[in-house]
């Protein structure tokens, strides 16, 4: 597959019902927000997920999580060690880009001990925002007991006792772009976009778990354009405002998408495709 020619940029409409979209570790992992009250998820957690779907779908990937370690390494230092050891770093590069999609996409910056070569940066073609939600959000406490200690104990341990917390509902807007001339110096493929696409229409499949319930958090419509050029037809700002997201009554508490009145300003010349999530 030949590399990307046209600029693509897309975006994502997420809901997220009864579930933690993205924990805060210096707030108890209490669901991200501004100042305002507004859902926030960081970059990170969104190419995470990203990247578990890709592994999903056959890709070797370098940043695997601890638990879906794929080839034994135990560090990253130690995966990118199995390239060899390079002096080139265009080379080292240029190896790490064909070895892994998501170098490709992403970048990556090789800076281990054990790598046995010298530190080289890659910049990937692939950009994500950080999420945030249409509307202010309403985050929920719950206090949770375990039925047994921790630890053994006599009497009744302190540890029984936890937290929960999540978002009644929220409806987040995730905006990304892929740039061709980054593509062109990782090898990035238009059969690579496809592949992102794939990982953002099914962003949630196998990522069920006690603060992410299968069913709470679901893709609404996913949103892709495909310039004609390779500098893009229209500025990636003006494409992500395209999708405008507006509260049916802000006096009220929004608890489903039916909530929000969804539009799409036309670009002329340009038409996305809307994809449904699953």
């Amino acid at each position: 597959m030949s590399v990307l020619e046209h600029k693509i940029d897309f975006v994502a409409l997420l809901s997220v019902t009864m579930a933690n979209a993205n924990g805060d570790p210096l707030n108890g992992n209490s669901p991200r927000t501004d100042y305002n009250g507004y859902g926030e998820m960081s970059d990170v957690c969104i190419k995470r997920k990203i990247r578990n779907r890709m592994q999903d779908l056959g890709n070797p990937i370098f940043v695997q999580s601890e638990e879906r370690c794929a080839d034994g390494c135990k560090s990253l230092s130690e995966r990118a060690s199995k390239l060899g050891k390079m002096t080139d770093r265009e080379a080292y590069a240029k190896k790490a880009c064909e070895t892994w999609l998501d170098v490709r996409s992403f970048g990556q910056v090789f800076a281990f001990g054990d790598a046995k070569g010298v530190s080289v940066g890659v910049r990937g073609p692939v950009s994500i925002h950080q999420a945030v939600s249409a509307s202010p959000i309403q985050v929920a406490d719950m206090q949770i007991t375990k039925s047994v200690n921790g630890e053994k104990k006599e009497k009744l341990s302190s540890d029984r006792m936890g937290m929960k917390h999540f978002v009644r509902f929220g409806l987040y807007k995730v905006k990304g772009s892929i740039n061709v001339q980054l593509a062109e110096k990782t090898g990035f493929t238009q059969n690579d976009a496809e592949t992102v696409k794939e990982c953002l229409r099914t962003l949630f499949v196998n990522d069920a778990s006690s603060a992410r319930p299968d069913g709470s958090m679901e893709v609404v419509q996913l949103y892709w354009w495909e310039h004609n050029c390779k500098e893009g037809q229209y500025s990636s700002a003006r494409v992500h405002r395209s999708v405008k997201v507006v509260q049916r009554d802000p006096s009220a508490l929004p608890t489903s998408v039916e909530d929000y009145e969804i539009t799409l300003e036309p670009l002329p010349g340009l038409e996305p495709e809307v994809i449904d999530g699953i």
